[in-house]
């Protein structure tokens, strides 16, 4: 018998006897005055003086971390919420309320579920804990938890197995918890700077908004194909186009590529439209919002692996062209020769070289020399127009687009565009968008005929941002994996998985 069988087999005879004293072993609500993380906070403070000057009765519910036995007393360690407190049992004190409750104990394992009830004391070392009175059982675990003290250390066993992962990593626990908080915080700012909130279709006739591979799948009733978005933008500029001043969207967004410390093909994106505004007003209220969530995790200043971040406004504003020579220690000149581009792009060994323009040169030699060194947030502007069709060309430098992306410790956290309303040219990017997908670019954008019709009924010059809450996370929380900051990252199957018999 495997051990995890042995184990189960043992906590299944708990579970009998605990059946024959009488106790509701899957009881449908516990007994519960407080949260456990609000008794820690509402008395972490107080002396063992004052707690018994004033006592606290609480009720609380936990997950047995840890059991300590010293004779007919029993101290155990329950978690809920990423916070611990200790239970103090003495026999004594649980005979008296009930006689089987100190047998009841006897039966308990880690990971069992109780709700304690009692003072508030602290014990000889200080620790603030509950002197039981009252005991309740609520769920026997069948299997045990991951080894005591070390909890669930192989990452990628923590990352399938993510409930034992919260369970017993509490880092982990205030990690993703504070993934909720900062989302929050966004939707917060967003509203007080006057957006609207909206949902978009998550499958879509066309997908667009984006350069990347979708997922398809396939509606039955209708017979056709549809795709599950790569962005919301083109749906969210409809809205403008209707008469919406602000939206803003928080939603998932799916992309058909690899896995990496920096992609999910499912990740969250927070896309807004502002009519009426251009890509300097977009970096404002980005700034804005950088600082606004930061402060709201604590500090303007922030850890992330070695550096130090400053999210206090302003942030750095840097051409590509300028930020390739500066990082490539280039000639800024030979950026503006189309053969010198191709040369360095020779020298950097960009892949597809000879399918590319000068334009999506410039952009591979951007990730090249650029990128990696982008530490304190920079603002990226002045994009090649083949890198953004779905942008506003800048008046004084034909060729390239009023656009901008945000660069932080070395990755992209935002994108932004002065939005391209004239139907006529959309038309016209769209069309050599074709004409790259007929050359071999699977990535390139389909036609929207729909919304080259919106457009043609009028858009307003209007401000676009796309923000990644995934790094956003990842920096506000100083975790090197985006698979760290997501609950359940999409993980390469394991050999056999999903394949049950009819012995399991």
């Amino acid at each position: 018998m495997q051990p995890t069988n042995q184990y189960r087999q043992v906590r299944l005879e708990k579970l009998e006897k605990l059946k024959a004293l009488g106790v509701e072993v899957w009881p449908a609500k516990a007994k519960r005055t407080h949260g456990l993380a609000q008794v820690v906070a509402d008395h972490a403070e107080r002396s063992a003086e004052q707690l018994e000057a004033e006592p606290a009765r609480v009720s609380v519910m936990g997950r047995i971390l840890a059991i300590r036995e010293m004779g007919k007393s029993v101290f155990m360690h329950l978690s809920e919420g990423g916070e611990k407190l200790q239970a103090y049992f003495r026999k004594n004190d649980l005979d008296a309320q009930d006689p089987k409750a100190w047998e009841v104990v006897k039966l308990l394992d880690l990971g069992d579920f109780i709700s304690v009830t009692g003072p508030l004391m602290r014990t000889k070392t200080g620790e603030l804990s509950v002197r039981v009175e009252e005991l309740q059982f609520l769920t026997k675990a069948l299997l045990p938890l991951p080894e005591k003290w070390h909890g669930l250390q192989d990452k990628e066993l923590r990352y399938r197995q993510r409930y034992l992962d919260l369970a017993t990593n509490p880092e982990v626990f205030r990690t993703l918890q504070s993934r909720s908080r900062i989302i929050a915080a966004v939707r917060r700012h967003m509203e007080g700077q006057g957006f609207l909130e909206v949902e978009t279709p998550m499958m879509q006739p066309i997908p667009g908004g984006a350069t990347a591979r979708p997922f398809v799948t396939h509606h039955n009733a209708l017979d056709i194909d549809l795709y599950l978005r790569i962005a919301p933008e083109l749906y969210l500029k409809r809205l403008i186009v209707g008469g919406f001043e602000k939206v803003f969207e928080i939603n998932r967004n799916f992309r058909n590529e690899g896995l990496s410390q920096r992609h999910n093909p499912e990740f969250t994106m927070m896309e807004s439209y502002a009519a009426g505004e251009d890509l300097r007003d977009v970096m404002a209220m980005v700034e804005r919002l950088f600082e606004a969530v930061a402060l709201d995790c604590g500090a303007v200043e922030r850890p992330y692996g070695e550096q130090v971040i400053s999210y206090r406004a302003p942030f750095r504003r840097l051409s590509l062209k300028d930020a390739i020579a500066e990082f490539g220690k280039i000639d800024r000149a030979r950026l503006e020769d189309p053969a010198q581009i191709v040369v360095l792009a020779r020298e950097a060994h960009v892949e597809d070289l000879d399918r590319k323009t000068p334009g999506e040169l410039l952009g591979d030699l951007f990730e090249h020399h650029a990128e990696p060194h982008l530490i304190q947030p920079t603002f990226i502007t002045d994009y090649p127009v083949e890198l953004s069709p779905l942008t506003k060309e800048l008046p004084d430098q034909p060729g390239f687009v009023d656009r901008f992306e945000l660069f932080i410790a070395g990755m992209e956290l935002a994108n932004a565009y002065s939005e391209l309303n004239n139907p006529i040219v959309q038309m016209e990017r769209f069309m050599e968008q074709i004409r790259q997908r007929e050359a071999g670019n699977d990535e390139a954008m389909l036609l929207d005929q729909d919304f080259v019709n919106a457009l043609e009924h009028g858009f307003p010059p209007c401000g676009g941002l796309g923000i990644g809450i995934d790094r956003m996370v990842m920096l506000m929380t100083d975790s090197q994996s985006i698979r760290d900051v997501i609950l359940f990252p999409l993980m390469r199957p394991m050999k056999g998985e999903g394949e049950v018999s009819a012995e399991s």
